[in-house]
């Protein structure tokens, strides 16, 4: 699935914290959403969630406008993945998955629960609750939950926190191959640049609300005369007047 993002805002009150962002992520594509924190990428996954509505601007997926009128059907081809989201503590990890497959409408959910079970190892705890559980074995749950569905619009919020680096680049192989073998759009927020150098095609930063650059992880290495992209970084998060 497209996703474009036009001229988005969201105030509230008097603070604003989207200011007029503009992007768009192409079929099969993925895009770092970057910057430090509070500057306002929870808000934007929110609004591209219909979770927010914006004070200003629009949201096309797959050339349809996210709106409350057709909110529920287009959430039905997109999923979410956070470890700063709890699932449900006193459900095992098999009941969690069985219930998000019945909120999604999932045909076959029993073969789709044991092909995510299989793939993401989740065996060893499938029937603990899930309030029990380490946080990095809550992150693969997380993200077993958020392809329950198939998505093909996916957000991810920091999927490898908490992990071990094994882990880690487990999750990271898995996600790259789902990807390319579901043609899955994804938008990742992380604070993990090697994660983000890895796995994103197009690279945005944001500071105080606004994207202040933006362009793959090489085009932005090079014009900021950094080695890396958490050099890169950096630079941008501490520059008093950084702006695209």
């Amino acid at each position: 699935m497209e996703l474009i993002v036009k001229k988005l805002v969201k105030k509230f009150k008097s603070t604003v914290a989207v200011d007029n962002i503009s992007f768009e992520i192409e079929k099969n594509n993925t895009l770092g959403l970057l910057g430090p924190n509070g500057c306002g990428k929870t808000t934007s996954i929110g609004m591209m969630l219909g979770l927010i509505t914006p004070t200003q601007g629009e949201i096309f997926i797959d050339g349809i406008q996210l709106n409350s009128e057709n909110r529920i059907k287009l959430l039905s081809f997109m999923n979410f993945a956070s470890p700063y989201i709890e699932l449900p503590k006193k459900l095992t990890v098999r009941q969690n998955l069985e219930v998000f497959a019945r909120l999604y409408g999932v045909s076959n959910k029993i073969e789709r629960i044991d092909e995510l079970i299989e793939d993401l190892n989740l065996s060893k705890f499938l029937y603990k609750n899930t309030g029990e559980l380490s946080s990095g074995q809550k992150n693969r749950v997380s993200l077993a939950k958020s392809l329950i569905n198939k998505p093909k619009l996916l957000f991810l919020d920091e999927p490898t926190a908490s992990l071990d680096p094994d882990v880690g680049d487990f999750v990271r192989e898995y996600l790259e191959e789902y990807k390319n073998k579901n043609e899955l759009t994804m938008l990742l927020a992380s604070h993990n640049m090697k994660e983000v150098e890895r796995l994103c095609n197009k690279v945005i930063m944001m500071k105080q609300g606004k994207i202040v650059d933006r362009g793959t992880c090489d085009e932005l290495i090079k014009k900021h005369g950094r080695e890396n992209l958490e050099d890169t970084f950096l630079k941008i998060a501490r520059s008093k007047n950084e702006l695209e």
